[in-house]
């Protein structure tokens, strides 16, 4: 059985996707941008980017009703992998020890000229 996952704490898909759907046990999000769901602005900076990016996973997480220990697997896409370890330092702030597996590819664009990218794959 497949579920629909939404919140208004994240922003609101720009196409013909879901937020995230849940799937035999299992939580998929979509690439979340760093745009702020309340003013629907993208910060400029890569570092509040990632943040964003991030808060908006752990927002659709939290409706789903679980948190970054349940996050198995992260996708991380970049317009730039010089901007990597900067990334990688608010990445950090957002996992603990036993870190989920993740991926990190450079892309030649983002939606919306975003600079960072990122979906998860958690367990319910």
């Amino acid at each position: 059985m497949k579920k629909l996952i939404f919140t208004q704490e994240a922003p609101a898909a720009i196409g013909p996707y879901s937020q995230a759907i849940e799937a035999n046990g299992m939580i998929y999000t979509s690439g979340q941008l760093p745009i702020d769901p309340i003013t629907g602005e993208m910060p400029e900076d890569v570092e509040e980017q990632a943040e964003q990016s991030l808060k908006n996973v752990f927002a659709i997480l939290k409706e789903a009703g679980v948190d970054s220990s349940k996050v198995v697997k992260t996708t991380v896409f970049i317009k730039d992998m010089s901007d990597f370890p900067r990334i990688n330092k608010v990445y950090e702030r957002f996992f603990t020890e036993s870190y989920p597996a993740r991926s990190c590819v450079e892309v030649a664009r983002l939606p919306k000229d975003a600079l960072v990218e990122i979906e998860v794959v958690a367990l319910r």
